[in-house]
Parts: C-alpha cells; structure tokens; sequence
C-alpha cells in the first residue's frame, strides 16, 4: 500500500464504490448515515440519476444544480458540478477527499467584506474610518 492512496475511514476509492447505498450509509458520519437512511430526495435523486447517466456515457460535461445538501458520494468523483450559491453558480470538480460533506459546503454564500472610504455626502460621523 502506497502512503499517497485515498482512503476513507478505512476503504479504498474502489471498494467505497462498489458498495451499495446502504452499505455506504454505515461508513459515513451521522448526519449523511440520517439522510441515506430516510432516502433521498426526489430532487436528489434526479440530480444523482443525471450523473450517473452523464459518467456511463462518458459525457465530462458541468452538470448546474440548486441542491445544496446533495451529500457528496463516492460515485460523483470526478464529476463536475455547478452548484448554486444564491447569485451565481461555483463550478466543484469532485474529489475524493469531499465524499462524507454536502455540495452546499463547497459553494460559499457569503464574502469576506472589506469597508472602503466614506463615499461623497457622507455625514461628519460616518467620515470616521479606523486605521486598520
């Protein structure tokens, strides 16, 4: 064994693949075990169904979706996937080191905010800018 290999709690890239869903749920954290066990979603599972048939095709197009709390499976490696952020879509290729999260993880909504100078008309209070 290689110490450059993937692996997840203990799999291979390989063996997690070839497992069923309900095999996979055992190995993943609670949350995803909760998710799998009720079932994914209609949505979901059109989404999981449209890249199963893009992969089986060999069809290496962006895939756009809204669904956020699609869990990252280890069939989706390799993947590309334009995920929804509330303004644009962030294109994710898929590794494996993302099996075990959430798409919406990966697609950040929110900016770190850097404040500027006071604009023209702004009032003798709001003037005042730290200096760092």
């Amino acid at each position: 064994m290689s110490s450059k290999e993937f692996r997840y709690r203990g799999y291979t890239l390989e063996q997690l693949q070839s497992m069923t869903l309900d095999e996979l749920a055992e190995v993943m954290p609670a949350r995803i075990r909760r998710t799998l066990k009720r079932g994914l979603s209609p949505e979901n599972k059109k989404l999981l169904e449209k890249i199963r048939k893009y992969r089986s095709k060999g069809i290496d197009k962006v895939i756009r979706t809204h669904r956020r709390d699609m869990p990252v499976l280890p069939e989706m490696v390799g993947a590309k996937i334009a995920v929804h952020n509330g303004k644009e879509f962030v294109e994710i290729t898929v590794v494996p080191e993302m099996i075990g999260h959430y798409l919406g993880e990966f697609a950040m909504t929110n900016r770190i905010v850097r404040h500027g100078k006071p604009g023209k008309g702004a009032t003798r209070s709001s003037k005042f800018v730290p200096l760092k």
